[in-house]
């Protein structure tokens, strides 16, 4: 697929060696408690589904359910990998065309393969240990790998995460647990009640990688230079020892919740990068259009997400004020300085950003016309809200409930 005599333009391979060897270990915990700690999340995440359907109103299309995987951080890992490798396929085949078959190309592309694959490697493993549940959307599903019916749809709930968290944060862990799944069991439902929004969400980041014009020379270069500008390049900064493993007994799944990004042949600015991510180094104005949109819905998604969460967990989560004000001083607050720089290349804190504002404009929305008149958003990609109407909800309930096609 991304290959071309034998040499991979992506090492994909190196890319899970190197996030693997690389990750963090999972907090210390028996096997027993392991296993007890799969098994509660599965069945919280069967208590969330319901409680989030009841209170949404929203639910699972015929033929579009999914499953629930627990997974530890090696599983996310390959996962995502797998995600990355099936919805880059398209800019790899360009890239492919463009470089032809000649032995400088093969040279290149055996060498620009492994350095983008341990380069991907290094900031899986960083996002590895972070991720407490992810809907993945894209990857196709295999026999190890199950997904949804038409290929594609899964929830992971990474558990030796979640323990750390939960540990950290000293909240009760029963709890936490089941107020993660309200968030993520959200996800799910919003995908699988509304089916045209992964095909919605595939053409657009598909038309984002379109815009991608850039030889995979240039390409590769321009990767390694972004990410030693990030972290290389920063002296007097590392990252706590890490090693292989996870204290987890889990099942696998596969592949990421992805946003789009894709590199683009237009080049940045000569300036600090400190503060940007590496969408915002290497985007046409073309792609930025598209990533308005897309961060749009992501913020709906996440918004949304969020305000279930805050809507059910008081009725079923004793304990969900703790663990909400402690989560957000979490969430806000980072880690170390090399932290910091990692959220902003990778867009972590964009992210936190589509939580506030979504959330904001959900909670707008269905204080005005009520549950019901919020879910009209999911009724077509004309429904969804623009990236003004994210931060101005009330031009969304004039464009879609008193418009003229209201």
């Amino acid at each position: 697929m991304t290959s071309i005599g034998g040499v991979e333009m992506v090492d994909w391979k190196l890319a899970v060696t190197t996030a693997s060897r690389l990750a963090r270990p999972g907090p210390e915990i028996t096997r027993e408690e392991a296993r007890e700690v799969v098994a509660e999340l599965r069945g919280h995440a069967v208590a969330a589904e319901e409680h989030v359907r009841a209170f949404t109103g929203m639910t699972t299309a015929a033929g579009h359910d999914t499953p629930v995987l627990v997974v530890d951080r090696p599983g996310w890992i390959e996962a995502n990998v797998a995600g990355f490798r099936s919805l880059l396929k398209p800019l790899m085949t360009k890239m492919r065309a463009r470089r032809g078959n000649g032995p400088g190309g093969m040279i290149a592309g055996a060498v620009g393969g492994k350095v983008t694959g341990v380069e991907l490697g290094v900031l899986l493993s960083f996002l590895s240990s972070r991720v407490l549940g992810q809907y993945e959307t894209f990857a196709p599903a295999t026999r190890e790998l199950p997904g949804a019916p038409d290929g594609g749809g899964r929830l992971l709930l990474v558990a030796p995460n979640i323990v750390h968290v939960e540990r950290e944060l000293g909240v009760d862990p029963h709890d936490f647990r089941l107020w993660v799944c309200l968030h993520e069991e959200t996800h799910r439902t919003q995908f699988t009640a509304v089916p045209w929004l992964r095909d919605h969400l595939e053409a657009e980041i598909q038309a984002f990688l379109a815009e991608t014009d850039v030889d995979a020379g240039t390409l590769l270069e321009r990767l390694s230079d972004a990410v030693q500008a990030f972290t290389g390049g920063r002296r007097g900064e590392s990252a706590e020892p890490s090693a292989t493993g996870t204290a987890t007994d889990t099942d696998t799944a596969t592949a990421p919740e992805t946003e789009p990004g894709a590199r683009s042949g237009a080049h940045a600015p000569e300036q600090d990068t400190e503060g940007r991510s590496l969408v915002d180094l290497v985007q046409t104005p073309a792609q930025r259009e598209i990533l308005a949109r897309v961060t749009a819905v992501m913020s709906l998604l996440e918004g949304h997400a969020d305000y279930v969460m805050d809507g059910v967990g008081p009725q079923i989560v004793p304990s969900v004020v703790e663990i909400r004000e402690k989560f957000q001083r979490r969430r806000a607050a980072g880690a170390n300085r090399l932290d910091q720089i990692l959220r902003r290349l990778l867009g972590l804190d964009a992210k936190l950003r589509q939580y506030r504002d979504g959330e904001r404009f959900v909670r707008a929305v269905v204080e005005e016309v009520g549950m019901e008149g919020f879910n009209r958003v999911w009724t077509s990609p004309n429904t969804l809200p623009t990236a003004a109407e994210i931060t101005h909800p009330a031009e969304w309930i004039a464009r879609v409930h008193r418009g003229p096609e209201a």
